[in-house]
């Protein structure tokens, strides 16, 4: 984009220098070819110091006026680069030269030709500083919030693992204190998981993003064909929150029919406000009661939920929220705008008083009536079309003509610019070619020279041109500033779902390990409880390293390690659990993936089955490691509340181009599959970042369905759209 701003001050820089050539001034493309290196990086790097530049500016410009006899009007451009540096209050003696030379209009001309140059390269060098700074932006945006996390995890987490930690040793240390002691310890690690929990799906909340992984997830592990269409802008703050609820209680009750063949969850945005719809066929009446409190939280945010049956007979639950979120989103600079305005203003002043010039005197007032008339229209229309001020623009245009004949042909170079910036360009540019040539016929009608003719004609563009790069110049900062927003929000995000991801599903391991163990040793003889003791500790250390990893973002993982990990919970458990792994040295970003995916796998296991045996098995297949986690016991996936696991596996995998699939049989046994590439284990958001210039991620409108599986079975769902 701010290749754009360089191309708007470069056009407008050139019909300068066409006014003058076409004047007959044959140094003008010098002239012009001398200012853009005020323009264009590569020369504004070679030219830092520009008092050579300056020196020849001047010697150019002096000889264009001074030997070939050009307009005064040209010394416009040294002006303009003398205000751009330190030696600006030399652009004062200038401007007097020009005074003392040439004619009143002219010295306007100079004037108003120096502001603009000016206005016109600031502008650009500030879409050049936000272009550029916009990753060292996004990455300090992260940073700011990782500390946040961190502070905010180690104030809680932080002492709960510290405090289980000290309560082992202790108990390790002191026998006959062990059975309070242990109490205490089982106390602390109910109350880590618990605020461990809270911490994942506070971060989750801003987010609906997540949500919408998970209800994918589901639908497609219950065989049900899911489309998703994301059409909101994160983050969602409280209304993420609310509209996650209502998905999760409406993609439940799609699932808990058994009678859907298909599905469809589309979000919008619009006028400050958030749309979520989820539709499926199968339904058995409009009257839904599963929805339970959520109608009335809604109405208290403001919002609507409505549900009902459509001619066809699908279901459709329906949620409309007021944009709640986005908490502390900067202001943004005003500064640029503001500049391009006061520039605006007083450049269509300057033309205005080069009307009055011409305007007989009994004419003034009502002439200048008119001009600020069409002044103040162009402020007020400086954002967006307005066609009523289009409208009058082009009356006060034209009508004056037959009051004021020659002296008016100057203003229709006001209509030009907003006429550029009002519609597309397919429009503007025919449009702005019509009002040319209507001054190029007035002039003829007029019989005015064939010179003025043409000049007036070469100085409608020129103005309208002016007037839309001073106003186009402020719109792409200010969307350099919008796409810089947005881009530091989907990073905080991205870093608060990663975090989320972390808690739950490696931290959360940890924790329910550890409770689960403690609860286990409560209940064994004196003689077992120091062994137990000792694996409560290691717990607690890995806990620690998990800590760490989800307020840092780094952390690598053994699968190897880890199977041994789950192994043992498992066996304590009086699960069988049987490992084979056979997969092939694998990246560390493929093991860290798997690693937690299979963590979240036996959780899973432990929270929602009465299974007796599990198998644990790894494979190196097409170019990358299989993960498979089979289990008996399987309470049934159809009555079981979206959690936010499978998206969190969803997620990851998605994150490193790997997928999942899930299988549940009608006799209790449910497999787990993953499969995680090995070329290309960075995460895809990492990849996406440096090359990113606007909203990203979550924001972008998705329709997909899920791709078949790669693992032979039923479709499986890699989270592309939503993740």
């Amino acid at each position: 984009m701010s290749g754009a701003a360089r191309g708007v001050t470069g056009v407008v820089l050139a019909a300068f220098a066409t006014v003058y050539l076409v004047g007959g001034s044959v140094l003008a493309p010098v002239v012009f070819a001398l200012q853009l290196c005020y323009v264009l990086p590569a020369f504004r790097r070679r030219t830092s110091g520009r008092l050579w530049l300056l020196a020849a500016q001047a010697a150019v410009c002096c000889s264009a006026v001074y030997i070939t006899g050009a307009s005064v009007g040209i010394l416009g451009f040294l002006g303009g680069s003398l205000l751009l540096t330190p030696a600006w209050p030399l652009a004062v003696p200038v401007a007097v030269g020009a005074a003392l030379t040439g004619p009143v209009d002219s010295v306007i001309s100079m004037v108003l030709m120096s502001l603009v140059i000016y206005g016109l390269t600031r502008l650009t060098e500030r879409a050049g500083e936000l272009d550029a700074a916009r990753l060292g932006l996004t990455a300090a945006a992260v940073a700011e919030e990782r500390l946040r996390i961190a502070g905010e995890l180690n104030d809680g987490l932080g002492r709960g693992l510290a405090e289980i930690t000290t309560g082992v040793r202790a108990a390790l240390a002191e026998p006959e204190r062990a059975e309070g002691l242990l109490a205490e310890v089982t106390r602390a690690a109910r109350a880590c998981l618990a605020d461990a929990r809270g911490a994942a799906a506070s971060y989750r909340a801003m987010s609906l993003a997540p949500e919408v992984t998970t209800a994918r997830a589901l639908l497609t592990a219950a065989g049900v064909p899911v489309e998703v269409r994301i059409g909101h802008t994160e983050p969602l703050g409280a209304a993420g929150a609310l509209l996650a609820d209502v998905l999760r209680e409406a993609v439940t009750d799609v699932v808990r029919r058994s009678t859907a063949t298909s599905a469809l969850i589309e979000t919008g945005a619009e006028r400050g406000r958030v749309r979520l719809r989820v539709v499926s066929d199968g339904a058995r009446t409009a009257d839904d009661e599963s929805l339970g409190d959520l109608p009335g939280r809604i109405a208290e945010a403001g919002g609507t939920l409505t549900t009902g049956l459509t001619p066809e007979g699908r279901h459709v639950t329906e949620a409309v929220l007021p944009g709640l979120g986005r908490p502390g989103e900067p202001a943004g600079d005003r500064h640029s705008h503001l500049l391009a305005v006061v520039l605006l203003v007083t450049v269509l002043a300057g033309f205005s008083l080069k009307t009055l010039l011409l305007v007989p005197a009994g004419g003034v007032l009502p002439a200048a009536a008119c001009l600020a008339s069409v002044v103040v229209l162009q402020v007020r229309s400086v954002r967006g079309r307005h066609m009523v001020a289009l409208a009058m623009m082009a009356l006060l245009t034209y009508l004056p003509l037959l009051v004021f004949g020659r002296a008016w042909l100057g203003v229709a170079g006001f209509l030009a610019g907003p006429l550029l910036l009002a519609f597309r360009r397919g429009v503007a540019w025919p449009l702005v070619g019509c009002v040319t040539a209507s001054v190029a016929l007035t002039g003829t009608r007029l019989r005015l020279p064939l010179a003025m003719t043409v000049n007036y004609t070469v100085s409608t563009v020129v103005t309208g041109l002016v007037v839309y790069g001073l106003l186009r110049l402020a719109q792409i900062v200010d969307e350099l500033q919008e796409a810089q927003r947005r881009l530091a929000r989907s990073a905080v995000v991205e870093e608060r779902l990663r975090a989320a991801r972390d808690l739950h599903d490696l931290l959360g391991h940890s924790l329910a390990g550890m409770l689960l163990t403690c609860e286990l040793a409560r209940r064994l003889p004196a003689e077992r409880v120091p062994a137990e003791l000792e694996n409560v500790l290691t717990m607690a250390e890995r806990g620690e390293a998990d800590l760490r990893a989800a307020v840092g973002g780094v952390g690598r993982m053994s699968l190897t390690a880890e199977a041994a990990s789950v192994q043992a919970v498992l066996a304590a458990t009086g699960i069988d659990a049987r490992v084979s792994l056979a997969h092939d040295q694998a990246p560390a970003g493929a093991e860290t993936t798997l690693s937690a995916v299979l963590r979240e796998a036996v959780t899973n296991v432990l929270r929602h089955s009465d299974a007796r045996s599990c198998a644990i098995s790894t494979v190196a297949e097409d170019g990358g490691t299989r993960l498979r986690v089979r289990n008996d016991g399987a309470r049934g996936l159809r009555g079981r509340r979206g959690s936010s696991g499978m998206g969190n596996l969803t997620a990851r995998l998605a994150a490193v181009d790997g997928h999942l699939a899930v299988e549940a049989s009608g006799d209790g046994w449910f497999e787990l599959t993953a499969w995680v590439p090995h070329q290309r284990c960075e995460p895809r958001g990492t990849r996406r970042a440096a090359r990113r210039s606007g909203a990203p991620g979550p924001d972008q409108p998705v329709r997909s369905t899920p791709p078949p599986s790669q693992c032979g079975r039923r479709p499986c769902d890699c989270g592309r759209s939503a993740s």
